[in-house]
């Protein structure tokens, strides 16, 4: 294993050895970020001062778990499946020969005649026999009369559920006939109708069987709904990859499963899933080959889960490395946040996480810039340093133009970058072309974000001139009890989570621009010198809109922002310089957003600790392993560390030992660990391991020793471990830890609310990859 790791990483550090090696022993990069300011992000509710904390220090910091329509807080619980139900594959033989159908057979020649009657008889026989793999289908007479054929559908489908019928062209090729046929799944799976015609032949002779709708072709059981919906946990991982993997495992494509949002990628998450016709039995079975990932709770449900089918997430959130002037500093900010809430900003997520942001982007594709905003996506960018061949592709095309050698080049994960290259390779200058072959998630979240980028500023204009202990003439509030939040969130439904980015939504399935009903958008009202005196709103209330073709804007100054904004990027709010609809404002719907949001379900806790790699907060994964020892919970436990992006080796360079050697270590990689939980050779699962086998190891070579697996893996003797028997954790040595502060925050947010803007409120301080990091040098 160690000798396949070095191989494959070896020959793409060496182009980079000298060239970066400055910036390997410094432990930064020269990389410019997005910063809050930058984006609108720029004011607090409270007053009450901050203090210093860590956010995400390890991934397990940051707990997410969906919260479901019906406000339930979904957790990964059990591995059990439900209990498997039988489905005859075929009729029984018995029944067919002893079952008298003689009054059947009569009805039946008393609506189509003596010859049908007879050759359904003669088809019951052959069924009967046993011999059904070789009976033919039967061809009634011909029949002009529509309205009679009808009858003799729904006569089999009344009397004989183990025929099904359709109708076919007679042997003149002017006439109609109704052919029949013996199916054992017809009793079972989707029916005599079905949409796929495509393989019947014109000849009414033909002995071509119907096309069946290939995904019923295990016999679905009768009685249990088609999608299978199971619980979800994985670590450090976001949606689309771990769902990647599931697929690739089960030989299904991305596209079957249903989910209703994305969660961020550096936390631990549970959420709930369905896939179309999937037998628990044989999800559950993956348990066992899956590293950093879990699935669970299985159900049987009739429906698919869509976006946006959620009420929010619960957030368990632990700031370590917490420091302030008193004790009592930290508990009266984490009590005010409860109290006062925050600014409902858009974070920084929703402007990407490179040095580009996404709404340049939409900027330019509302312009009608269209080689501008592909150049923009293509382009070399300042931060690529960190994936190395990343850097290395988009710096190959911009000198050589090479689409062919830019693909072999480029990660497969970057969608968007390949989705254009494809389409210029084939339709070579014809940019807008390319732009559309983008998945319709992902370019439109360019131009959402842009909607967010004026939202953001309009919210700091209205906080800082109004503030927000009143509402003022001219604001627009919610009309009471005439607005769900759903309906005013819907525009954001399609990334409504935490972490997304213009790689994250690569694979999320094709959505509307949630567009919403006339009522629904006129469900916000003007503030009058009425309401003011009534006080019925408070700043509760207060919206912004998100800008679009069916929406209000404010009659005081906020207004004045968007377009006055707007306009510096060349772009008017009112009308579109080109007739791309889906790229322009005024044919996008609009909507609404809160100005201010309170955490729900909001409690904190101050913790002491010692060890920064002790995890503070039990996950799901955690309880199952205290309550469930199984081989089914067998889970490698790299440390955290380990399993870091494999792109982050630079920044890491601060542990132990001389910065110089770091740059050896990754070349030589012979401190990577093995693991004695091997696959059998199949390829993907093979990738999947190895994926999670190439992360650096800052730790000691005792403490790596230490920390191999921590439950049920099975030796390399083949037995199993004691289930009982703990291993040491990381970093729980003999040397002395200075006793740290920690602070565990626990709330709900409802769907496209920013978990890391209460943070910011909470520290004061910014929530930036490019800030945290520098609070853990």
């Amino acid at each position: 294993m160690a000798l396949c790791c070095r191989a494959w990483v070896r020959p793409l550090l060496k182009p980079y050895k000298q060239k970066y090696s400055d910036f390997l022993k410094l432990g930064t990069l020269p990389m410019t970020t997005i910063q809050e300011a930058d984006v609108g992000i720029v004011c607090y509710v409270s007053e009450s001062p901050g203090f210093r904390g860590v956010l995400k220090q390890r991934y397990s910091d940051f707990i997410v778990n969906e919260v479901d329509l019906d406000g339930n807080v979904v957790h990964l619980t059990r591995f059990d499946v439900p209990p498997e139900i039988t489905n005859k594959t075929e009729v029984n033989k018995l029944e067919l020969v002893n079952e008298d159908y003689s009054g059947k057979i009569e009805s039946f020649r008393s609506l189509a005649g003596e010859p049908d009657a007879k050759s359904l008889k003669e088809l019951l026989d052959q069924i009967g026999s046993g011999l059904e793999n070789n009976i033919s289908p039967v061809i009634l007479s011909p029949d002009a009369d529509k309205s009679h054929r009808t009858e003799v559908h729904n006569f089999f489908k009344s009397n004989f559920k183990f025929l099904v019928t359709d109708t076919v062209d007679g042997l003149d090729g002017s006439t109609k006939c109704v052919r029949v046929r013996f199916s054992s799944r017809a009793q079972h799976g989707r029916g005599q109708n079905t949409r796929k015609r495509k393989d019947r032949e014109s000849n009414g002779n033909s002995q071509t069987a119907l096309s069946f709708d290939s995904r019923g072709s295990n016999d679905w059981p009768e009685g249990i709904g088609k999608f299978l919906r199971f619980h979800l946990y994985k670590e450090n991982k976001d949606t689309q990859e771990a769902l990647g993997v599931i697929g690739k495992m089960l030989g299904v494509q991305q596209r079957s499963f249903g989910f209703a949002g994305t969660k961020d990628k550096r936390s631990v998450s549970t959420q709930r899933v369905t896939i179309f016709k999937q037998h628990a039995k044989r999800l559950a079975s993956l348990n066992e080959r899956l590293y950093g990932i879990k699935v669970g709770d299985f159900c049987y449900v009739h429906e698919r889960l869509v976006l946006g089918q959620l009420l929010g997430n619960r957030f368990t959130i632990t700031l370590r490395g917490v420091v302030a002037d008193s004790e009592e500093t930290i508990k009266a900010a984490a009590d005010v946040l409860g109290k006062n809430g925050f600014i409902n900003y858009f974070g920084l997520q929703r402007f990407g996480s490179g040095s580009v942001p996404t709404h340049l982007i939409g900027a330019a594709l509302l312009r009608g810039e269209w080689k501008a905003a592909a150049g923009l996506i293509l382009d070399p960018r300042e931060g690529d340093i960190l994936e190395l061949n990343l850097m290395e592709a988009r710096e190959y095309y911009k000198e050589s133009k090479d689409i062919d050698g830019t693909l072999r080049r480029l990660p497969r994960h970057l969608v968007a970058e390949r989705s254009i290259l494809q389409c210029l390779k084939k339709c070579p200058g014809n940019y807008l072309q390319a732009l559309k072959a983008i998945p319709r998630t992902l370019r439109m979240m360019y131009v959402h974000s842009y909607q967010s980028y004026l939202w953001n500023h309009a919210a700091s204009f209205r906080v800082q001139k109004i503030g927000i202990d009143r509402v003022c003439i001219g604001d627009l509030v919610c009309c009471k009890g005439g607005f769900s939040e759903k309906a005013m969130e819907a525009v954001d439904r399609d990334v409504e989570d935490d972490g997304i980015n213009e790689n994250d939504c690569a694979g999320l399935a094709e959505v509307s621009e949630a567009a919403l009903p006339e009522e629904k958008i006129q469900a916000v009202k003007v503030v009058s010198d009425e309401d003011l005196r009534s006080g019925e709103y408070s700043f509760d209330d207060v919206v912004l809109p998100l800008p679009g073709s069916r929406i209000l804007y404010p009659t005081n100054d906020v207004a004045d922002v968007y377009h006055d904004l707007a306009k510096k990027d060349g772009i008017d709010l009112n009308e579109s310089v080109h007739n791309v609809k889906e790229f322009s404002i005024t044919s996008m719907t609009g909507g609404y957003r809160k100005v201010f949001q309170r955490p729900l379900d909001y409690e904190w806790e101050l913790l002491n600790y010692k060890d920064a790699d002790v995890p503070l907060v039990k996950t799901d994964l955690d309880i199952i392993c205290e309550s469930t020892p199984s081989t089914i919970v067998k889970e490698e436990k790299h440390t955290e560390d380990e399993k870091e992006e494999r792109t982050s080796f630079a920044y890491n360079c601060k542990t132990e030992g001389k910065k110089e050697e770091r740059l050896h270590q990754l070349e030589s990689l012979d401190n990577l660990e093995t693991h004695s939980c091997e696959t059998e050779g199949k390829k993907e699962e093979r990738f999947h391991q190895l994926e999670s086998l190439t992360h650096l190891k800052t730790h000691s070579p005792s403490q790596l020793e230490n920390a191999k697996l921590r439950t049920t893996c099975l030796a390399k003797n083949g037995e199993r471990m004691d289930e009982k028997e703990e291993l040491p954790e990381l970093g729980s040595g003999t040397g002395a830890h200075p006793l740290q502060k920690a602070l565990k925050l626990g709330f709900t947010l409802p769907t496209s609310c920013y978990a890391t803007m209460a943070i910011r409120e909470l520290l004061k301080s910014s929530t930036s990859v490019a800030f945290q990091k520098t609070l853990n040098q």
